[in-house]
């Protein structure tokens, strides 16, 4: 018997997740509905998640999923702690796509964001163009109205969510695994390529919305390290990139976009409703707040 041959895929989506079970289903299925019209793949890397995720990637077919724990302790020993490098690497290293698509398990892909991204890389390289990724435009929603991409030291233009190509990664050596925790790495790593030759621009017609304050007490430790990895950051691009009597740390490029679909109200409804709520709570802490301090004062 001869196994029938299988498609290799153009595009590999890798995402990691931990404990956004809700989240994450609604994030497949923008990928899944985003209109893709060629072959690809789906890889979550998940950090041994306790809230029913595994149970539900495991019923999904179409789905590859690598289980790398990252919390708590086994056989009475705590396991170690990874940065989020090594588990994208997991994903980015598994991939067979020519191009990786990166986002996140709390966002959402505006319909045709793929394709579109797809179409512009393959137009730059049939040019001749030393393209090594693609900035997807984004937001967080509901707090901000215009979609941005990043730039970041030397005004170099960044990745956020978007698109890569496969061989570039490679060639640069992936992602550091081991000089940041959580934050710039994405940052570095597009350094790297612009430092290889490549250069990384924006995608005008691919738009993400990513939604603010998922599980926010995971983003509040996650933050405990940004100054720790933005330090990191600077004395590894000095001389470089970034030139300390100019501290031009970069900045974003925006771009107005009117998503007619309404995307972003795909994400669960109760997840929205907590937003909304926690938001109004907040607010009347703060008056509450000054009241007490207006009070005090008096």
């Amino acid at each position: 018997m001869t196994l029938a041959p299988i498609t290799q895929p153009q595009i590999s989506i890798v995402l990691g997740a931990y404990n956004r079970r809700r989240f994450l289903a609604a994030t497949i299925e923008s990928i899944r509905a985003n209109g893709i019209e060629v072959p690809y793949e789906i890889i979550v890397v998940d950090g041994g998640s306790t809230d029913g995720s595994l149970a539900w990637l495991a019923r999904q077919k179409d789905i590859i999923t690598i289980i790398q724990h990252n919390r708590g302790a086994f056989r009475g020993k705590p396991i170690p702690r990874r940065s989020w490098g090594y588990f994208m690497n997991l994903g980015f290293k598994a991939a067979q796509g020519k191009y990786i698509l990166m986002i996140s398990d709390d966002c959402l892909l505006v319909p045709g964001a793929v394709m579109n991204g797809y179409r512009q890389f393959e137009e730059g390289l049939a040019a001749g163009a030393p393209l090594g990724a693609l900035a997807f435009y984004w937001r967080n929603w509901p707090v901000k109205q215009e979609y941005w991409v990043g730039l970041t030291l030397g005004e170099k233009m960044f990745v956020n969510h978007g698109m890569y190509l496969r061989s570039a990664l490679e060639e640069v050596g992936w992602i550091d695994e081991d000089r940041y925790r959580f934050y710039h790495s994405d940052g570095d790593l597009c350094l790297k390529l612009w430092q290889q030759g490549y250069t990384v621009l924006d995608c005008p017609s691919a738009f993400v919305e990513h939604f603010v304050h998922a599980n926010h007490r995971v983003r509040q430790s996650n933050v405990e390290t940004q100054k720790r990895d933005f330090q990191t950051y600077l004395e590894r691009w000095t001389g470089v990139y970034y030139d300390p009597r100019q501290h031009y740390i970069g900045g974003w490029r925006t771009l107005e976009y009117d998503d007619r679909l309404c995307t972003a109200l795909k994400f669960p409804w109760i997840e929205r409703v907590r937003l909304r709520w926690n938001t109004r709570l907040r607010a009347l802490a703060v008056v509450l707040r000054n009241r007490i301090r207006a009070h005090v004062r008096w």
